[in-house]
Order: structure tokens, then C-alpha cells, then sequence
């Protein structure tokens, strides 16, 4: 039988399941717990809707030229079809990270996982390394503090976290660019003290919650006691004028 005769050569329901559990097992092989391997593979399969929805909704033009009613009948029909995608998409999304909102009845934040936190660390460290290099100063507490930043989002918020991160990278590239060069690696301060976290990867998640979310942020790093100085003095590095 030829492609032709038998359609689109796509993965049906069951052999998109098998290579769901066959990815599942692999990693267990490595280590990462199911629970883990199961957030990360929903969110690449909500990911890949969204990024479907994005790019079908975009300027639409019917097929053809059947005239106005027809091209109206067609727009309509991709319209509803765009709709039930995006619905998918949300569902997909819900099924690993929960409705948006708040996670406990009194509105407290959930603690992020392990798998958030690895993620964290993935999406900041080229982001760090694009406008500084290593330092010798990796602090113990890496975790520690991406997850006192995690823990001032939800975890939708916390799904599309690296793209949050590389906007503000972007957006104040020159500021990070200075910042890094007055008091990060290279720099004429010591790497130990009240700069200390901009010789780490960290630094960037930090500086995005200072603008984003400063009082949320406070209270997270209070109540995973980290130092304060660390807070502090990126602070005041970051209003200090270039």
C-alpha cells in the first residue's frame, strides 16, 4: 500500500502512548523519578500546542476564491477549530501545573520541585554565561535560592518561566552587560561578600524578581533564610547608576 493510499503517515493515540512510556522508563533508568519525567514530558506536549495555536493564529486567508460567503464560512469553521486547539492546550496545560491561581485555600505559594528548580538552573545558566563567564564562586545554595525565586510564582507562571527570563534578559541587556562588569567575574571586587551572588547564575533569576515581584521575593528569601547582604547588595548594585 502507498503513502497515498493510506493518508498522512501520523503517530496514532497508541504509538504516541508507547513513546511516552518508553521515554518514562529511560529516564527511570537515569534516575529521575516518574513524577519528574511526567512534568517534563506534559509540558513539552502542552508546548507543542501552544506553539501550534501561535502559529495558526496568525493572518488566515481561505483557500482559493470561491467568493465572500465562502471564504467567511471557512474563516469561521478555522476560527472554532482554533478555538477547540486552544482549549486542548489549556487542558493538556492543567493536567501537569493546575489551574492558575492560587495553590492552598489562605492563597500560599507551593514550594517548587526538584524538577523546577533543574529547569531554573537550565534556562539561566546561558543567559548568565552570554553576558559574564564562570566565576570560581558557585554557591552551595544555587537551589536554595532558584527556589526561593520559583516560590514567588505559580506554577503556571513557573511553566513559562525561561521565557520570562530571556525577555528580561533582553530587554536590559546593556544594564546586565555594566552591572556584570562593575561587580561580577573579572571585576575589581572581591568575589566573596555583598556581591557575591553576581558570580553566580543565579543572579539573573534574582534581578528579574526584584522588578517583577520585590515583596514576595523579600519574604522568600527570609523565610529560606539566605544571607541578606546577598539580597541587598544586589540591590543596590542594580540602582547604582552605570
Amino acid at each position: 500500500m502507498s503513502a497515498a493510499d493510506e493518508g498522512r503517515q501520523w503517530p496514532d493515540e497508541v504509538s504516541v502512548d508507547n513513546a511516552r512510556t518508553t521515554l518514562l522508563q529511560l529516564l527511570a533508568r537515569t534516575g529521575v523519578p516518574s513524577g519528574d519525567a511526567r512534568q517534563l514530558i506534559g509540558l513539552l506536549e502542552a508546548g507543542a500546542l501552544a506553539l501550534a495555536h501561535e502559529e495558526l493564529s496568525g493572518a488566515r486567508t481561505a483557500p482559493g476564491d470561491k467568493g465572500q460567503d465562502y471564504a467567511a464560512g471557512w474563516l469561521d469553521g478555522a476560527a472554532h477549530l482554533l478555538d477547540d486547539l486552544g482549549a486542548v492546550t489549556e487542558r493538556t496545560l492543567t493536567d501537569i501545573v493546575g489551574a492558575d491561581g492560587p495553590s492552598g485555600p489562605a492563597g500560599e505559594r507551593r514550594r517548587a520541585g526538584r524538577m523546577e528548580v533543574e529547569r531554573a538552573r537550565v534556562a539561566v545558566s546561558p543567559l548568565y554565561l552570554s553576558l559574564t563567564h564562570v566565576s570560581e564562586l558557585d554557591p552551595e545554595v544555587t537551589d536554595e535560592v532558584l527556589a526561593a525565586v520559583l516560590a514567588t510564582m505559580s506554577p503556571r507562571q513557573r511553566a513559562g518561566y525561561t521565557g520570562r527570563l530571556t525577555a528580561f534578559a533582553t530587554t536590559h541587556r546593556d544594564r546586565l552587560e555594566r552591572l556584570f562588569a562593575a561587580y561580577g567575574p573579572g571585576s575589581a571586587i572581591t568575589v566573596h561578600g555583598r556581591y557575591s551572588l553576581l558570580h553566580s547564575v543565579t543572579s539573573i533569576a534574582v534581578l528579574e524578581r526584584l522588578l517583577a515581584a520585590p515583596r514576595e521575593l523579600r519574604e522568600e528569601w527570609d523565610a529560606a533564610a539566605l544571607p541578606p547582604a546577598w539580597l541587598d547588595g544586589l540591590t543596590t548594585a542594580w540602582n547604582t547608576p552605570a
